[in-house]
C-alpha cells in the first residue's frame, strides 16, 4: 500500500463572506479563524459566547495538489480522512466524492477515476455547522440527555462534550483533526490484524487473524483464504531487546518461548514485542502492518462470594486493585492537542502510582499514541464506547453509522497490551432505569438494541477476547441494579452532588468506584493565564469566575464543605489553595477507605484526571498541566504500600445532655496495604500528639503483609486524647525508608 499525505496547502473560505486563510492538517475552523486574528481566544473570559455566531455558519476546506506518480500507477486509489469532524459534503475536481457525518469513523472514499495525471487536482470540503445540524435533528425527533449540553448533540456522531458538558463550554468545532491521505492499493491491502494469545507455562501462542481488501472488490473484507495462490502472508514477531523470535507463513501458528510478561504500573515491567506482518504478491511484497503488542492475559474476574459478586481486573492471573482517574478529551480545539502534552499527563499518572485510566464515553476515541504511552507505561484502559448521558434514536442509518464506527476503532485499538475492557457507554443504564430523558418506549428499546445486542455481536466477531461490559455503571446489564453496592461497578456522588461529608464514603464497600469526584479550582497562574488576568475578575463569584464553572451553584458547593473543614480564607489565593487541600483531602478520606477494603473492593477511579479548557472542575490536573494538590496527594494515596488510619470517635452511653456532658470512645485503627506481587515486612509506627507535635504516646510494630492484600492491625482506644487539639501521626517503614505516612484528627465522625 502507497500512501501520500495531504498536509500542506490547505484554504479554509468562509462561505458568508468569501474570505480565505491558509491552513495545514491538524485544522479547525476556530483555530484557524483564531491564529488569523479574525476572532479572539475562545477560552478567554467570556469569549466562548462571542465566537459562537462563526459556529453557526458553513465553511469550505479546500486543497491543491499534484498526484505522486507511485499512487497514481495503482490498481486503486482512495481519498482518506482519519479525523473528520464531523458534518461534510466533498467533492474532488468539482465532482460530488461523498458524504460524511461521524468525527469518529475513517472515512475513505474512491477517487482514482477522478484525479487528474496532467494538472493539479483539488479537493474541497464542505462544514457544515455542527449546532444547525443539531438544531435541526432536535427539531424533527426532540431527544433528549444531559442539560448540560446543546439540544440535539445526540443525533450527532460528534464528540458530546464539544456541545457542553457541567466542565465544559458550548464551543462545537469542525475541521481535520488527524491525517488526510492518498491511499493506492496494488492488487491488495492489509485492513487489519488481529493477534490472539493462548498462554501456557513457559509460552505463548499466536494466532494470527488478518483481513484483506483487494482493489477490485473494495470496500468488501477478505480472509486469506478469499485470497488466491498468488499471495502470501508471512508474520515475524521481534522482542523486547529487537531479536526476531518467531516466524510464519500462511497464519502458521506463532510461538513465544520463555515470553516477557506485560504488567500494569506497580507489578511489574512492560515488554512490548513487536509483530510485522506482509502481504506479498507473485514473491513481492505489498503492504505491511507492524504493531507493538503485550504479552499477557487481561480481563475481569467476577466471581460470587461473601458480599455478592466480585469485580476486579485481572491480569497473568493476578486481580489488581484498579488506582487511576477518569480521563476526557484533552482540548475543545482538537488541533491545539500535542503528543508531549499527553505524554507529560500520561506519565504524570505513573508518578502518581496510578496503574489504570478509564477514557469516559463522552469524548472521542483517543489517538493511536495515547494507548502506545498506555502500553509503555502500564496503564490499564478502561474504554468506553462514545456514548453518555442522552437516549439515542436507533434509526437504521444510524445503526449503520455507529455499527462502522464500533468496527474502525475496534479494529485500531484491540491489538494493545493495555487495553483492559470495552464499555458500551457512560451512565445510560441508571439513567434509563429511573426514566430520565426517556420520553417514549422505543428508546428503552433502542438502549438494549445497542448496548446488549449489536456492540456485543460486532465486539464477537472483531475482538472476543477483550471483556465486554454494557455500561458505567452496571451490575452487567438489562436494568438489574445498575447501582448496586455489590455487584459491577458504581459512580457514587452523594459526595458532592449530594452535599454528604466526606465521612460518607465510610458508608460503603463498594465493588469498584469508577466515578467520584469533587471540585476545585485551578492555580492562580492558570486562571491568569487562562481564564482572566483582570484583578477585578479574581473572586470566586465574580462573572467571569462564574463563566468557566459549569456546575450549577458549585463554587457555593464549595464554600459549603470548607466551612465544615478549614477556617475562612482571607484573599483570593488563599481560596485556591483551600479549595484544592478541600479536594485532596476528600478524596484522600474516601480512597483510603476503599484499600482499606481491598478482597470486597477492588477499584477506586476518581473524576477526573485533567480538563479541556481553562475550568473549575474535578481534576486533579489542570488544563496547562499544573497539578493540584489531589494529585500530589494521589502519590501518596496510591502508593503501592499504603499505611492508613480508620479513626472512630463515637458518643459513649455515658451521655448527660442536662448537665452537657458528653463523653467519647476515641479509637485509631491502622491498615497496611500492599498492592505489589510480593510479602512486605514493615515497621509501623504511630504517634499521639499535641497541638505542638510534641510526643504524648508512641508505639511501633513489624508486621508482615502478603502480595495484594490489605492487613488490618488491631484497634487501639485512646481515652486519654483529647479530641479538639490532640491528633495522631503515623508512619510505615520499609528497610529504613519510610514509604507512607499521615495524619488524622478525631472530629470527621
Amino acid at each position: 500500500m502507497k500512501q501520500q499525505l495531504l498536509q500542506e496547502a490547505w484554504l479554509l473560505r468562509r462561505l458568508t463572506d468569501g474570505r480565505e486563510y491558509s491552513a495545514a492538517v491538524p485544522t479547525s475552523v476556530l483555530t484557524v479563524l483564531r491564529d488569523h486574528k479574525v476572532i479572539p481566544d475562545p477560552y478567554y473570559k467570556d469569549n466562548e459566547d462571542l465566537v459562537r455566531p462563526v459556529l453557526y455558519e458553513d465553511f469550505a476546506y479546500t486543497c491543491t495538489f499534484t498526484v505522486e506518480p507511485e499512487i497514481l500507477a495503482c490498481d486503486q486509489v482512495l481519498l482518506r480522512f482519519e479525523g473528520l469532524d464531523t458534518v461534510a459534503d466533498l467533492s474532488l475536481n468539482g465532482q460530488f466524492l461523498g458524504h460524511a457525518d461521524n468525527m469518529h469513523r475513517v472515512w475513505e472514499f474512491s477517487a482514482k477515476a477522478l484525479l487528474l495525471t496532467d494538472e493539479p487536482n483539488k479537493l474541497e470540503i464542505i462544514l457544515h455547522s455542527a449546532f444547525r445540524c443539531a438544531d435541526a435533528a432536535f427539531a424533527a425527533c426532540p431527544t433528549r440527555g444531559t442539560e448540560d449540553a446543546w439540544n440535539g448533540f445526540s443525533h450527532i456522531r460528534k464528540a458530546h462534550y464539544m456541545y457542553g458538558w457541567d466542565w465544559g463550554a458550548h464551543l462545537p468545532d469542525s475541521g481535520l483533526f488527524r491525517p488526510v491521505s492518498l491511499v493506492g492499493i496494488e492488487a491488495a491491502r492489509i485492513d487489519s490484524v488481529y493477534v490472539r494469545q493462548n498462554h501456557s507455562r513457559d509460552q505463548v501462542g499466536l494466532q494470527i487473524e488478518p483481513l484483506f481488501h483487494t482493489s477490485s472488490a473494495w470496500p468488501q473484507e477478505h480472509t486469506y483464504d478469499d485470497l488466491d495462490a498468488a499471495y502470501e502472508f508471512t508474520a515475524e514477531v521481534t522482542d523486547p531487546q529487537g531479536t526476531v523470535v518467531a516466524q510464519s507463513k500462511s497464519l502458521a501458528p506463532i510461538t513465544v518461548q520463555a515470553p516477557q510478561l506485560w504488567w500494569p504500573n506497580g507489578l511489574g515491567s512492560q515488554p512490548l514485542y513487536t509483530i510485522t506482518c506482509r502481504l506479498l504478491l507473485n514473491g513481492r511484497e505489498i503492504d505491511r502492518w507492524s504493531r507493538r503488542i503485550g504479552l499477557r492475559t487481561l480481563t475481569m474476574r467476577i466471581e460470587k462470594d461473601e458480599w455478592g459478586e466480585s469485580f476486579a481486573h485481572e491480569i497473568n492471573g493476578h486481580t489488581v486493585f484498579a488506582m487511576g482517574a477518569d480521563y476526557i478529551p484533552e482540548e475543545h480545539l482538537l488541533p491545539d492537542k500535542r503528543e508531549a502534552k499527553t505524554r507529560r499527563l500520561l506519565e504524570d499518572c505513573v508518578l502518581a502510582n496510578y496503574n489504570s485510566i478509564r477514557v469516559w464515553g463522552g469524548g472521542y476515541y483517543p489517538d493511536d499514541f495515547f494507548f502506545d504511552l498506555c502500553d509503555e507505561l502500564g496503564l490499564i484502559v478502561w474504554q468506553d464506547f462514545m456514548f453518555a448521558c442522552s437516549v439515542y434514536e436507533l434509526t437504521p442509518a444510524f445503526e449503520a453509522n455507529i455499527t462502522a464506527e464500533f468496527i474502525d476503532n475496534i479494529k485500531r485499538i484491540r491489538h494493545h497490551a493495555s487495553l483492559g475492557l470495552w464499555c458500551g457507554n457512560n451512565e445510560m443504564e441508571s439513567f434509563v432505569k429511573e426514566g430520565e430523558w426517556v420520553s417514549k418506549p422505543s428508546e428503552v428499546r433502542d438502549y438494549l438494541f445497542m448496548y446488549e445486542r449489536i456492540l456485543p455481536q460486532v465486539l464477537a466477531k472483531y475482538d472476543p477476547d477483550t471483556f465486554y461490559w454494557p455500561a458505567s455503571p452496571s451490575s452487567g446489564g438489562s436494568f438489574d441494579e445498575p447501582q448496586s453496592p455489590d455487584r459491577g461497578d458504581v459512580h457514587y456522588w452523594e459526595v458532592w452532588h449530594g452535599n454528604k461529608p466526606f465521612s460518607e464514603y465510610r458508608k460503603y464497600r463498594f465493588r469498584y468506584l469508577s466515578e467520584f469526584g469533587f471540585q476545585a479550582l485551578p492555580s492562580f497562574k492558570t486562571i491568569e493565564e487562562g481564564i482572566s488576568a483582570d484583578p477585578a475578575d479574581h473572586n470566586l463569584f465574580s462573572y467571569i469566575m462564574e463563566k468557566h464553572q459549569r456546575n450549577g451553584s458549585a463554587h457555593g458547593k464549595i464554600m459549603n464543605y470548607l466551612q465544615q473543614t478549614y477556617r475562612y480564607p482571607h484573599s483570593f489565593r488563599e481560596m485556591i489553595y483551600a479549595s484544592q487541600l478541600l479536594q485532596a483531602d476528600g478524596i484522600r478520606y474516601g480512597v483510603e477507605h476503599f484499600r482499606r477494603n481491598r478482597g470486597r473492593c477492588m477499584g477506586a477511579v476518581y473524576w477526573q484526571l485533567n480538563d479541556c479548557w481553562p475550568v473549575t472542575s474535578w481534576s486533579s490536573i489542570d488544563y496547562y498541566g499544573r497539578w493540584k494538590a489531589l494529585h500530589y496527594a494521589a502519590k501518596r494515596f496510591f502508593a503501592p504500600l499504603l499505611l492508613s488510619c480508620e479513626e472512630q470517635n463515637w458518643m459513649t452511653a455515658g451521655v448527660d445532655f442536662n448537665r452537657q456532658h458528653f463523653e467519647f470512645e476515641k479509637s485509631i485503627r491502622l491498615n497496611v496495604t500492599n498492592e505489589t506481587l510480593e510479602a512486605k515486612t514493615v515497621t509501623v509506627r504511630w504517634t499521639l500528639r499535641g497541638p505542638d507535635a510534641v510526643v504524648l504516646r508512641q508505639e511501633e510494630t513489624v508486621v508482615t503483609v502478603p502480595a495484594l492484600s490489605a492487613l488490618w492491625l488491631d484497634k487501639v482506644l485512646l481515652a486519654e486524647a483529647s479530641m479538639l487539639d490532640q491528633y495522631v501521626s503515623y508512619e510505615l517503614w520499609e528497610d529504613n525508608s519510610c514509604v507512607s505516612m499521615g495524619t488524622v484528627l478525631f472530629t470527621h465522625a
